[in-house]
């Protein structure tokens, strides 16, 4: 069940641009601060292999898959590289379709209350309000008032440590976190730093 990879860290970490070479000393130092999912944007380079590469070195305690996943038939590549994970900034219902056919986890992205019960009759397994920029804590809480109380909402764009408070208490169940945490050029080292602060800003934000 998609439910167990939202415990105890509910955050997507969103590569975008990473390469290959960098895939598994990235992606260690992510899942050593509590990370638990890591997608690699079909956009970045080789995106294929670094999914390869994670999914042997990580696939036992992460779940590994691909964001920006805008068409059905990258599903199945995705899945040959060992992804279990697909993440679209979209809601199109033949992609979502599609990963489900292969047995894969499914995050569309929705803007609205439409296209998020679109994509739940279509059989998401959770919703990425994209972007958070428009979908703003009061959007949100606005949402989940009618949506179904167990589904994850993940507000994705523009979060950073400081703005995940009024998301969570807004009805947020986890994140994910793009530039904030990786961009390309960024020492591991910088990463694992950034990995740990939103981490901890998720604690905190759970706190009584």
């Amino acid at each position: 069940m998609f439910s167990q990879w939202l415990e105890p860290l509910p955050l997507i970490a969103i590569l975008r641009g990473l390469r290959p070479q960098e895939a598994v000393a990235v992606g260690s130092a992510i899942a050593d601060a509590g990370f638990r999912m890591l997608e690699v944007p079909l956009n970045s380079p080789q995106p294929l292999e670094s999914i390869r590469l994670l999914a042997d070195a990580l696939g036992d305690r992460c779940l590994i898959g691909a964001g920006t996943v805008l068409h059905a038939d990258a599903v199945a590549e995705v899945a040959a590289a060992g992804g279990r994970l697909i993440v679209m900034p979209h809601a199109d219902t033949a992609v979502i379709a599609a990963a489900c056919r292969a047995g894969l986890f499914c995050v569309p992205g929705v803007s609205t209350p439409t296209e998020a019960f679109a994509a739940l009759r279509a059989g998401a397994h959770a919703l990425k309000a994209f972007p958070a920029e428009l979908v703003t804590p009061s959007v949100l809480r606005a949402w989940r008032a009618i949506l179904p109380p167990e589904l994850a909402l993940l507000p994705v764009g523009g979060i950073s440590p400081e703005n995940m408070d009024g998301y969570r208490r807004a009805g947020a169940s986890g994140f994910g976190i793009g530039s904030a945490l990786y961009a390309p050029g960024r020492s591991v080292a910088d990463v694992a730093d950034a990995a740990r602060a939103f981490a901890s800003a998720w604690t905190s934000c759970n706190q009584p």
